[in-house]
């Protein structure tokens, strides 16, 4: 390795990139947004400062999201956020290279995977490893992977909600959809759009699902102020929506969500099952935070439901603990050679 070399994690999230840094921690957790000079293809800001950038851009700058459904679909500027992300948590050195530990969805395809193992070693990677999203967040999760008892994850993302039943440190059953936070958010877009004729930006959208929305019906009814552009007149305008308007416009994609997790249920074996009814379900994703998923997961398939802790942090802290731990690298991971 080299004794001026780093090992380096990266949880790269279709909406947020975190960075764990061997016998440091999470210590970078930025959004994955690139802020671009389309004339002269400069990077101008990357992270917070690029998504303050979004949607107030003039015409010859771009803040672009280079994530799209948990893969990249903007190779050059998934190389640019990772690079200028790296360096800011690791001295340059011209005499070693970092080992790096990257996340990717379960079930993507090998053309998608390869594009992640060449974004990192264009950014400076000496070693490239693949690890699984959901084993990182299992593991994170504090779920002991290694035992013979069965144990299931959710790991809800901003572009992937990903379902996997775990057993002797592998995947029995494992399950993966483009339908998560993002969704979710365009979700609210389209049912402000629809109901009140007033359309507003996917960054207001996120804010609203965090202030008010919920997975069910809540008991008691919460409201906000919305301002959004009348498609009538063009003019601002300010509205009034509530709890009840957000669980309407998520209903679909959290019944689409609740149907794979039923279908990953139906596929373990029965052994496992037991396990699981046993266990619980354990929940992890920045969208694992939204008001009473857990009560709505509990209801549909009957099985206990509990929260990680930090469950935005888990599939980062994962792939720290295989950092860490030789062992863990070994049993979680596939080195990838240029």
């Amino acid at each position: 390795m080299g004794i001026m070399s780093k090992d380096i994690g990266v949880d790269l999230g279709t909406s947020n990139i975190r960075i764990y840094v061997k016998g440091r921690g999470i210590v970078l957790s930025e959004p994955s947004v690139v802020a671009i000079n389309k004339i002269t293809g400069e990077v101008l800001a990357v992270g917070n400062q690029a998504k303050e950038m979004v949607g107030r851009t003039p015409d010859n700058i771009v803040a672009v999201k280079p994530l799209k459904d948990g893969v990249i679909a903007d190779f050059d500027a998934t190389k640019m956020l990772i690079q200028n992300l790296i360096s800011r948590v690791i001295q340059k050195s011209l005499f070693s290279k970092p080992r790096l530990v990257i996340s990717i969805p379960f079930g993507i395809t090998d053309v998608e995977e390869r594009a992640v193992q060449g974004v990192a070693y264009k950014a400076g990677a000496k070693d490239v490893f693949i690890m699984e999203e959901v084993m990182a967040a299992a593991i994170g999760a504090g779920i002991k992977v290694e035992q013979p008892e069965g144990s299931m994850i959710i790991d809800i993302g901003g572009g992937t909600s990903e379902m996997a039943v775990l057993s002797l440190g592998g995947i029995v059953v494992s399950k993966s959809i483009k339908v998560a936070g993002d969704k979710l958010d365009r979700d609210i877009v389209e049912y402000i759009k629809q109901k009140f004729n007033i359309l507003i930006g996917e960054g207001e959208a996120e804010e609203i699902k965090k202030q008010i929305g919920s997975a069910t019906s809540a008991m008691t009814e919460e409201k906000m102020s919305v301002k959004g552009r009348n498609l009538s007149t063009g003019l601002p305008q300010t509205i009034t929506i509530t709890t009840a308007d957000i669980t309407e416009a998520m209903k679909d994609s959290l019944n689409e969500i609740l149907r794979v997790i039923k279908l990953t249920l139906e596929e373990t074996p029965p052994e496992i099952a037991a396990d699981i009814m046993e266990r619980g379900i354990v929940l992890s994703g920045a969208q694992a935070e939204l008001k009473n998923f857990d009560m709505l997961i509990n209801e549909q398939t009957g099985m206990p439901v509990s929260l990680a802790e930090r469950p935005a942090e888990c599939v980062a802290r994962g792939i720290g603990m295989a950092l860490e731990s030789i062992e863990i690298l070994k049993k979680t991971t596939v080195a990838r050679k240029k």
